[in-house]
């Protein structure tokens, strides 16, 4: 071996520790996001902007609030978002300003009455996840009002599934009413069949006792989304993902048992902004 002057030695020494902490630093980057996904952002909180014609600048903006995946909602379904009726021009956009989107959420008027256009625009889009808010079956609904729900959404889903696509279910109104005793929720995870249909936890249930860890837990690999919003239960609101009482850790920990692939942060811009700043720094 050559023999290396004091001085090499050291200018070796302190570019290798530069490396070192570089990497480092790169290795804990990919470790904050909670189970290294990207953090993303529903866009239905911020539709004004949509309805305006500003989506480039509402994009900019969560771009430059460390949002990386947006998740959208259907042109078809929701009037507020009929100027994004060009699924190819809105993936162009969305890939423009570096960032990604794979889900979006569908009215199930539009898919009972044109599902085969929803598709179609979603294909266009890149759109992989397609999601319903709702069976909106009512707030007080029968057995038979929950098998009827389901038997149909089985069949949506059916169909979605032979184009390649993936239907999910929120959960809203009906999916939190009670049939019989016991939560339609519940009672719709041995109805609704696991591989045509995966569902999205909305967190801000945690104000009507649903616990997304227990959830995640109970029925594992029957998930792949969430959408994240943070509850503060002496004033009965949702605050930003951070601000509340949500035990994160234990959330992001259980969501890999349940599937979860994707996450959204779904409120304000304000709230938004703060919520991507604490996922930012979040290791699970």
């Amino acid at each position: 071996m050559p023999a290396v002057s004091r001085r090499e030695f050291l200018k070796k020494t302190a570019t290798d520790a530069a490396v070192a902490g570089f990497l480092a630093a790169g290795v804990a980057e990919l470790r904050a996001n909670p189970l290294g996904l990207p953090i993303g952002a529903q866009t239905y909180p911020h539709r004004a902007m949509i309805k305006e014609g500003n989506f480039s600048g509402l994009l900019k903006t969560l771009a430059d609030a460390g949002v990386h995946t947006i998740e959208l909602c259907s042109p078809i379904g929701y009037a507020d978002f009929s100027s994004l009726s060009d699924g190819k021009q809105v993936k162009k956009i969305v890939a423009d300003h570096g960032l990604a989107c794979e889900s979006a959420h569908f009215s199930m008027r539009e898919l009972r009455q044109g599902q085969a256009a929803s598709i179609a625009w979603a294909k266009d889009a890149g759109i992989t996840q397609m999601i319903t808010a709702t069976l909106g079956a009512g707030n007080t609904p029968t057995m038979d009002d929950v098998k009827k729900a389901a038997d149909e959404y089985n069949h949506i889903a059916d169909v979605a599934a032979r184009s390649g696509i993936q239907q999910g279910l929120h959960n809203e109104g009906f999916e939190v009413s009670i049939v019989d005793g016991q939560r339609t929720y519940d009672v719709l995870f041995g109805l609704l069949d696991p591989k045509l249909v995966k569902f999205q936890f909305q967190m801000s249930t945690i104000s009507r006792g649903f616990d997304a860890a227990e959830y995640f837990t109970k029925y594992p690999g029957r998930f792949f989304s969430m959408h994240l919003q943070d509850w503060n239960p002496e004033t009965k609101t949702t605050v930003a993902v951070g601000k509340g009482t949500i035990d994160w850790k234990k959330v992001f920990t259980a969501a890999k048992i349940g599937g979860v692939r994707n996450y959204f942060i779904e409120q304000n811009m304000d709230m938004t902004k703060e919520g991507a700043a604490f996922l930012k720094a979040l290791k699970v």
